[in-house]
């Protein structure tokens, strides 16, 4: 939705990653904006988020998705941020591989003889960095530094003390995605107030050396048991539909469909986080969506 500075036609006049803001809000955000251009643009996020109480349910503040929105509000015109502050080198930061994450021995048999698999949220730093070693190197599409809302998880056996078998990723979902969207079938407005409640599969790693038969989809079917209480607990209300893709010219989704995940069609190859339909030459991929509730389509659409 454009804003003009000069003009709103209603009061309510923006809605934005499920709260509907105000002109008086807007402008508190173009005045902060426009006064403390000092502050850096995270800073400037949870200050506003602490003036509007703008918080998930766990009392922590929504910063991330007040920075989206401020980026959103400068595109349209209707702010001007301070630049990003460059501290050290440009780029994202190279990942020092060690030993840590080096080839283990061959871990071998059927998914019955490691169960009851554990799900391990991923939280100090120690962990933090061996997960992000093992992506970054073992991963198709290497380690990225998660956006938005995020879980990161170990997968363990209870039948081998301290093997890592593999590493998951769940992130806020893409911003739209033409076939998962005619599923669900909401419109722009509903889409905005409720994509939250979607939930992305973004990274799903089995490590190299793990060669155990039905593994993958044992995890997904696990995922989808623990997922929804672990990000109640994290964020403060539990998503209704759970989304990936797969690049169809590297796997066929055989562990998703086992699992019973629904291909609802293919990517336009434009990147997941397109918003301005400018991004191209992405892979095309396969949709895959498994609700968590039994009518995750009329909840979605807020019917």
């Amino acid at each position: 939705m454009s804003l003009s500075p000069a003009f709103f036609p209603t009061e309510s006049v923006l809605s934005f990653r499920g709260r509907v803001f105000r002109r008086q809000e807007l402008e508190l955000a173009r005045e902060i904006a426009k006064n403390h251009a000092g502050l850096a643009v995270t800073e400037m996020a949870r200050t506003l988020c602490e003036l509007w109480d703008w918080k998930r349910q766990t009392g922590r503040l929504k910063d991330l998705e007040c920075r989206q929105l401020l980026e959103h509000l400068q595109a349209q015109g209707w702010l001007k941020l301070p630049p990003v502050r460059r501290l050290g080198r440009r780029g994202p930061r190279p990942i020092r591989l060690t030993e840590a994450s080096a080839p283990q021995a061959a871990v071998e048999g059927t998914a019955g003889e490691f169960e009851p698999l554990e799900l391990r949220v991923v939280e100090c730093q120690p962990e933090r960095r061996l997960w992000t070693e093992l992506m970054e190197r073992y991963h198709y599409l290497k380690y990225r530094v998660p956006v938005g809302a995020n879980l990161r998880y170990f997968v363990l056996s209870g039948q081998r003390e301290g093997v890592v078998l593999g590493c998951l990723l769940w992130s806020s979902p893409a911003w739209k995605m033409a076939a998962r969207d005619e599923w669900i079938g909401w419109h722009a407005k509903q889409r905005a107030r409720r994509l939250q409640f979607i939930v992305n599969n973004s990274r799903f790693l089995v490590l190299p050396w793990v060669r155990v038969r039905g593994l993958a989809s044992k995890i997904l079917a696990k995922s989808a048991r623990q997922l929804p209480m672990d990000w109640e607990h994290h964020y403060g209300y539990r998503p209704w539909l759970l989304e990936t893709l797969v690049d169809a010219q590297k796997f066929r989704g055989t562990c998703y469909r086992a699992a019973n995940w629904i291909r609802v069609g293919q990517t336009s190859g434009r990147g997941r986080m397109d918003r301005e339909h400018k991004a191209g030459g992405q892979a095309v991929k396969d949709i895959y969506l498994y609700p968590l509730t039994s009518n995750p389509r009329q909840r979605l659409c807020g019917i």
